[in-house]
């Protein structure tokens, strides 16, 4: 029997090291998974929303450095994938999108589901193939699997049901994924590099995601250096741990002593980030060095004195033996120093923790963090709960942190644990979910952890707004409106799906609660954690513009007669001012 297009498909898939597909079923999708199902060697994971799937796919796909494959059938299957592939874009996550397609015989005729992908991927899509020909088969499905593993992003292949149904030509499926190629900056641009820290009295190190693989060079080259090492948030997970030099993030949800070292050194080293906020970095007062492997990230964020391409473990190797040793180490003790006094300010309502009622999310998440296993894999929906997963969910050499930190979408967190729950058997995967982001998304899709017991604990910060819009609403000086909601009882409601249901309302049963969801492994827990609706998290530095907004905020909540607002939230919020 001659193999369909499909067929291939999945062969090539299978051979590039997919392990499982996510999506749901659909007509123009049909050949392609009744392929999927011969194949037998891919697993499909059939979820309740093609986003959900998309996002766990993510997570995999991030961590594991594998490709992985979502699918979604013609028109508003494929439309719902859309928001994960951003994700996956912005994360570096190699997805691989099968989008189902009118039947090619119908194509531009504006029939009932057609979607151009060309257009509608553009954004979202590092390269986009519409297979129309089986002769085409081998080709578009080699550049599409080659492009997401070595370029680290999603591409996607649109595939008419009449055209994955078809005969495919006899062609070799084989084909070879190189290794990442070794990246570093010119000679004569590493000489000027070499004498620029040579040079300057005080450097310090910024760094980002792409430290991931040059983590330990960094470190030793901060060492060398006597250089303070602040992260953004992408790069907590690799340079805070066992760090001497590590003092913090900067940006709004900072903390530590990196927005003062970054602005008082000669010389800023930013090794392989692409942060994104401009006001935090410092201006022309100080030398500032980017090297980076993707060219884009040069220089876009602020004005530099020297740019460079090259990946960080190798470009930072060549450093090392290349630099001399710096022998005054009063500027890292004094970052050290301020990192450490804010350490102990955020533990004020940590220490509190059990004796402040409502529950702080401070407490709830540092008690997370004390209890959950060393090779624990964390996950944070974008608003507050990033807030706290900086702050107070400490990494470490086999910990993992993970969020929609570049693209910062809501209701990322519960699919995203639940792909590496898959992934990653055995490992605790935990959720730190905002209510109105479980509300939107991770709340169907628990049926879909329950069908397979995958054991996913959900951590919901239960305070019945979008937290983090209503701090910037105040930020920007107007009055907070619409993001008051009201949520059901989730853990009775998680009990009546099938998940183990877990409430705590008193500060008293924090460590007794997660503790016991932690240590269950018969399928999901949701933990609904009902946490102070005034918690504040302020910043190491706050910008004029930041205190003025909450200054005028509060100024028109009184007018507007909201004085115990205005009085719950000072009070609420005393020991982090």
């Amino acid at each position: 029997m001659s193999k369909t297009v499909a067929d291939v498909l999945w062969e090539m898939l299978a051979k590039a090291g997919v392990k499982r597909c996510y999506g749901i079923v659909g007509d123009a999708l049909n050949p392609v998974v009744d392929a999927l199902r011969r194949n037998g060697a891919i697993e499909f994971v059939a979820v309740r929303h093609e986003e959900y799937g998309v996002f766990a796919a993510v997570a995999e796909a991030y961590f594991t450095g594998n490709p992985v494959v979502v699918c979604g059938t013609a028109g508003p299957g494929v439309v719902h994938l859309f928001n994960g592939l951003m994700d996956a874009r912005k994360e570096g996550a190699p997805i691989i999108a099968i989008a189902g397609d009118v039947e090619s015989s119908l194509i531009d005729t504006s029939t009932l589901e057609e979607l151009n992908p060309y257009k509608f991927f553009e954004a979202a899509s590092l390269y986009t193939a519409r297979l129309v020909n089986p002769e085409q088969a081998r080709a578009v499905i080699n550049t599409a699997i080659l492009t997401a593993v070595l370029e680290k992003g999603p591409t996607v292949l649109s595939i008419p049901g009449d055209v994955a149904a078809a005969d495919a030509p006899d062609q070799p499926t084989d084909f070879t994924i190189p290794a990442p190629a070794i990246l570093r900056p010119s000679d004569t641009d590493f000489e000027k590099l070499v004498r620029m820290i040579d040079e300057a009295k005080t450097v310090a190190i910024f760094g980002g995601d792409g430290c991931r693989e040059g983590r330990d060079e960094v470190v030793e080259l901060a060492c060398k250096l006597k250089a303070p090492v602040g992260y953004a948030f992408r790069g907590k997970q690799w340079l805070e741990h066992e760090n001497p030099n590590a003092v913090g993030m900067t940006g709004l949800i900072g903390y530590g002593g990196a927005y003062n070292a970054l602005h008082e050194a000669d010389l800023l080293l930013m090794l392989g980030t692409d942060f994104p906020f401009s006001e935090f970095l410092p201006g022309a007062g100080v030398k500032k060095v980017q090297i980076d492997k993707n060219p884009k990230h040069i220089g876009r964020r602020t004005a530099l004195d020297l740019g460079l391409v090259g990946d960080i473990r190798s470009t930072v190797s060549a450093l090392l033996p290349a630099v001399r040793e710096k022998t005054n180490g009063e500027f890292l003790a004094k970052q050290i120093a301020l990192t450490e006094s804010f350490h102990k300010r955020l533990q004020h309502y940590v220490e509190k923790g059990p004796a402040t009622k409502p529950i702080r999310p401070e407490f709830l998440a540092a008690t997370l963090s004390k209890l959950a296993s060393d090779d624990a894999m964390f996950f944070a929906d974008t608003g507050t709960a990033c807030i706290w997963l900086a702050r107070h969910i400490y990494g470490g050499k086999n910990r993992r942190l993970f969020g929609s930190f570049s693209w910062a979408s809501m209701a990322n967190a519960a699919p995203n644990a639940f792909g590496c729950a898959l992934a990653y058997p055995g490992r605790q995967c935990i959720a730190l979910c905002g209510d109105g982001g479980f509300t939107m998304l991770g709340m169907g899709d628990l049926l879909t952890q329950i069908e397979r017991r995958t054991p996913v604990v959900q951590v919901i910060l239960n305070n019945e707004k979008y937290d983090f819009v209503h701090i910037e609403q105040q930020e920007a000086g107007f009055i907070p409106s619409g993001v008051e909601f009201k949520n059901p009882h989730f853990a009775k409601v998680a009990e009546a799906m099938g998940a183990k249901g877990i409430r705590i309302e008193d500060p008293q049963d924090v460590r007794e609660g997660l503790a016991e969801a932690l240590a269950y492994k018969d399928g999901p827990v949701v933990v609904d954690a009902v946490v102070d609706p005034f918690a504040l998290a302020m910043p190491s530095h706050s910008p004029f513009h930041t205190v003025k907004g909450f200054t005028l905020s509060f100024a028109k909540q009184v007018l507007s007669g909201r004085v115990d607002t205005v009085i719950k939230e000072i009070e609420r919020n005393v020991g982090i001012v």
